[in-house]
């Protein structure tokens, strides 16, 4: 413990004189850590006998401190500036079995102590990875009888505080003990302790256990004590180096090339952030995907190109969402979209075997036509696991019952079915606590008509199925393979080509699969399905919820502006129908999550410039925006096709995680904001004047 005498002091005509603010600082510090709660300025003026500016040098106050009850933070952190390195890793050490004794240097974080007396203590030492553990013995006393200071140092040292610790290894009996929460034991040898070296403090007033819960504005924390969130990182790190192992040495390898992250604002389908320069009315705009970049690497020679690139969205955010995220990008030329989906479920099957250890190298991955997904699954990201496939029966209705079923004038009419209780009864209980929750408001109050139920039950006349008559019945039974317990839904449809993501139904037999798990009527679905969705519209109407490109056509790209048509008859589609071409874009799904997607390029300048301009009607001056990717593709630009990995979202259905938050490490909150840092934060008047920038009302 240091002396009052230690902190730099100058009388001036018998009192006391500070030379610096740091000299300030060290003296409030001695006296005791309730000075620190109050404001600077009330401290100054109750320890001194006037209150007077800094620079003047006046004296404080005239009296001698008391005895510092801490450790002068300054000389603490000095010394901590040097420090051996460590001879061993703790998880090595159940390896090493020694004879005589082999002298060991640890870094790690202190456990939890136990003082068996007050001259001998236990104390787990863990790994700097927070996955391994060691027993320390300390004794008051070594065998000659001398006392080892290093003792009362450990007992003074709070738990979780990192530390050096220098000993001898000694061989344990094999405790039986169970491993330390999510540390593993080394069981088979000890250190005793000869010296021990703190670090850093760990404070009091963090509560820190197994069962502490940490907010996300102490996300720091969270990752500390939840081995699961490290896992979850140490795994993706992991996926990274796969990743770029294989995309290195496949034939034709593929380089790695960073693209800028200031880029302009072009419309190609989300909103941007913006980013302002102190140039008056000049912005960049961050990058929603490095989509025009790396079509221009394809221009430049390079052949094959990735990256593991940062992206930035400002979109309503989602449990699989946030505003910025992480994608493996990669473009190749001189290929079709054949050559793409071969190159990236390759790189998906080595994934899944390198992390967890599955072999799918026998198995190619189904493909089917965005219209058989939403007919059948009614989804365009189907999770084929659930079964419940739709069936279109408006020809097996009685013209009553799709009156009944819908408003609409002549709709489809689409069926599953979900088995849920051998006994009817269960399944119109389970039926009824469903309509009867939140989850089905959107449904019952679908425009086009909410769902029918019914519940087969062999009791009632055609088995509960009256409405349909005799033979609507009998040959929905034979199509349905109709049991006890069965709730059969029915639900109308406009008679219309399929567009968007998803039909009512489709997101209906969802909703019902998960109540039904919630409920413990059927298993939560397991293994991983992944098929390939393909022949996607190449345009959409426009609705008030997609930005789109901004044409005056009605229309927005489905997957972006770039995407080529499929086939020479869609290119003529593009004059006579553009709502009737198809785009050569492929989405790579698996259990119902968009794992990424791709396309092959418009690789011709003219037949760029046709799109935005005959097809998507784009103003001039949003045309203008593309100018510098039309000149790059008049250049003889070669035909091309890539793809983008979500590659936050692959690791968490990797990981079965529920969120992309959870295997990132410092992610945005469902408002986009950083709790752990505070962002965004508000701009100050001098920030807004700096980039000329003014506030609306």
């Amino acid at each position: 413990m240091l002396a009052p005498k230690c902190v730099n002091q100058l009388f001036c005509g018998g009192k006391l004189v500070w030379r610096s603010y740091v000299e300030i600082s060290k003296y409030l510090h001695l006296s005791g850590s309730s000075t620190l709660r109050k404001p600077l300025c009330e401290t100054l003026r109750t320890r001194g006998k006037k209150n007077h500016a800094f620079h003047t040098k006046v004296p404080l106050r005239e009296e001698k401190s008391s005895a510092p009850s801490d450790i002068d933070f300054m000389e603490s952190y000095k010394a901590s500036l040097h420090f051996p390195s460590s001879t061993h890793q703790i998880k090595d050490l159940d390896q090493r079995l020694p004879l005589g004794g082999e002298e060991v240097i640890l870094h790690g974080y202190l456990g939890s102590r136990s003082d068996l007396s007050k001259n001998l203590t236990f104390v787990p030492l863990l790994d700097e990875s927070l996955r391994w553990s060691v027993q320390i013995v300390s004794s008051a006393k070594s065998n000659g009888g001398r006392v080892k200071p290093a003792h009362e140092r450990l007992k003074s040292l709070a738990a979780n505080s990192p530390v050096v610790v220098k000993g001898l290894l000694k061989v344990r009996e094999p405790a039986a003990q169970k491993d330390l929460g999510d540390f593993r034991k080394i069981k088979t040898v000890e250190v005793d302790l000869w010296d021990v070296q703190s670090l850093n403090s760990f404070p009091k007033d963090i509560i820190l256990t197994e069962d502490t819960h940490f907010l996300p504005d102490q996300r720091h924390l969270q990752l500390r004590t939840d081995r699961s969130a490290r896992i979850a990182l140490w795994s993706r790190a992991i996926a990274v180096r796969i990743c770029r192992e294989y995309l290195g040495d496949v034939s034709p390898k593929f380089v790695e090339i960073e693209t800028p992250i200031l880029f302009k604002s072009t419309p190609e389908g989300a909103r941007e952030f913006l980013v302002p320069t102190r140039r008056k009315g000049l912005a960049y705009a961050l990058p929603q995907s490095p989509q025009q970049y790396k079509q221009m690497l394809m221009a430049s020679g390079f052949t094959r190109y990735y990256q593991f690139a940062r992206c930035f969205r400002d979109e309503d955010l989602r449990a699989d969402r946030q505003p910025e995220f992480t994608q493996l990008d990669l473009e190749m030329s001189f290929v079709n979209s054949d050559n793409v989906m071969k190159t990236v479920e390759r790189l998906i099957k080595i994934l899944w075997n390198g992390i967890l250890h599955l072999d799918m190298f026998n198995k190619d991955f189904p493909r089917i036509k965005y219209h058989e997904a939403m007919s059948k699954y009614g989804t365009d990201k189907p999770d084929v696991r659930l079964g419940m496939e739709i069936s279109e029966i408006s020809y097996l209705l009685p013209a009553d019952l799709i009156g009944k079923i819908g408003p609409g004038n002549d709709p489809y009419v689409e069926v599953l079915k979900l088995h849920v209780a051998a006994e009817a009864e269960e399944a119109r209980k389970f039926v009824t606590t469903f309509m009867e929750s939140p989850e089905s408001a959107s449904f019952q109050k679908n425009p086009e008509g909410s769902p029918g139920v019914f519940i087969v039950d062999s009791r009632k006349p055609l088995q509960g199925l009256q409405p349909f008559g005799f033979e609507a019945a009998e040959r929905l039974e034979d199509l349905l393979g109709l049991e006890d317990g069965d709730v059969v839904i029915l639900q109308a449809r406009e008679k219309a080509p399929y567009s968007g993501g998803s039909t009512p139904l489709g997101n209906l037999r969802l909703a019902l699969h998960k109540a039904a798990v919630a409920q413990g009527y059927i298993p939560a679905p397991t293994g991983f399905e992944f098929l390939w969705v393909t022949d996607f519209p190449l345009f959409t109407p426009t609705n008030d919820t997609d930005p789109g490109q901004g044409g005056t056509a009605g229309l927005s790209s489905t997957h972006h502006p770039f995407t080529s048509p499929m086939t020479a008859e869609d290119v003529d589609l593009l004059v006579t129908d553009p709502t009737k071409a198809k785009g050569d874009h492929y989405d790579l799904v698996v259990n119902g999550v968009e794992l990424g997607g791709g396309s092959r390029r418009i690789h011709n300048s003219q037949m760029q410039e046709f799109v935005l301009n005959d097809v998507l009607k784009m103003t001039p001056e949003r045309r203008k925006d593309f100018s510098h990717l039309l000149e790059v593709l008049r250049a003889g630009c070669p035909p091309h096709a890539g793809m983008a990995l979500g590659f936050d979202r692959l690791i968490a259905v990797m990981l079965g995680k529920d969120s992309i938050r959870d295997v990132i490490a410092f992610p945005k909150s469902s408002k986009g904001d950083d709790l752990l840092v505070n962002s965004p934060s508000v701009m100050s008047e001098e920030a807004l004047d700096t980039y000329h920038l003014k506030l609306k009302d």
